[in-house]
């Protein structure tokens, strides 16, 4: 990374505003390789140099990557005046969410996989719709899905939009008055999975995300819980 101003360093870290950490070297409460250091314009490298805030070091924020199990009721953004939001979630965890963001957005009433990150040129890759990256999804539906749903699901359906959605591979799991279902799809359109079954005279009443690209929502990980990325998750994403 390259080197930076303190004061900005500190604050990319979380530690607080500009304005705030100001007034913290102004009290001596950072030190640098081992002195006090009270300038907010002083050079760190963060390969090179070791930052102390009230004894404590202090890391640089990197590129960061986090699979969250999103609840429903939450909603996929930054922030919202009304509804707490995916990021608040990561706040309550104590990580430093400066600069992160959810790549792609999930309905408030929908659980399952969300990617957050930093790394804006792989959420570009993720979502661009030339890329073609399978998502995934687990729903209960309210009438019987049928063979023809299936057929009419791989022949992209009419949804309003200008153009027909892309094929969808639909997987039937129990066909009842209540059916469950699996369904992968190639775009991210508002509300898509849902509107996608009201063209086949069906409601969608449970939505989860399973899957995006590589990466598969940790069975383990419960309902609104983080964790970051394993390597080897992280690895086969970016391919």
């Amino acid at each position: 990374m390259k080197p930076s101003r303190l004061d900005k360093f500190l604050a990319d870290a979380g530690i607080g505003t500009r304005s705030e950490v100001k007034i913290y070297l102004k009290k001596r409460m950072v030190q640098v390789n081992g002195s006090i250091c009270t300038k907010p314009e002083q050079k760190v490298d963060p390969d090179t140099d070791e930052v102390l805030f009230q004894g404590n070091p202090i890391a640089a924020q990197g590129i960061c990557y986090y699979m969250l199990h999103k609840p429903a009721g939450v909603v996929s953004a930054t922030e919202d005046n009304r509804d707490r939001t995916v990021i608040d979630l990561l706040k309550a965890e104590g990580i430093n969410t400066k600069d992160l963001f959810p790549v792609g957005r999930l309905d408030k009433d929908t659980e399952g996989l969300l990617l957050i990150t930093n790394d804006g040129a792989l959420a570009h890759n993720l979502l661009s719709p030339k890329k073609h990256v399978d998502k995934t999804y687990y729903a209960r539906i309210e009438g019987v899905v049928t063979e023809e749903d299936i057929q009419k699901f791989a022949e992209g359906l009419d949804i309003g939009e200008d153009k027909p959605t892309l094929p969808g591979k639909l997987v039937i799991l129990q066909s009842d008055t209540i059916s469950e279902i699996e369904l992968t799809i190639q775009e991210g359109k508002f509300h898509q999975v849902k509107r996608m079954f009201q063209a086949v005279g069906k409601e969608v009443i449970y939505l989860k995300r399973l899957s995006m690209g590589t990466l598969t929502l940790d069975p383990a990980l419960p309902v609104g819980a983080v964790r970051p990325l394993t390597e080897e998750e992280l690895s086969s994403l970016k391919k």
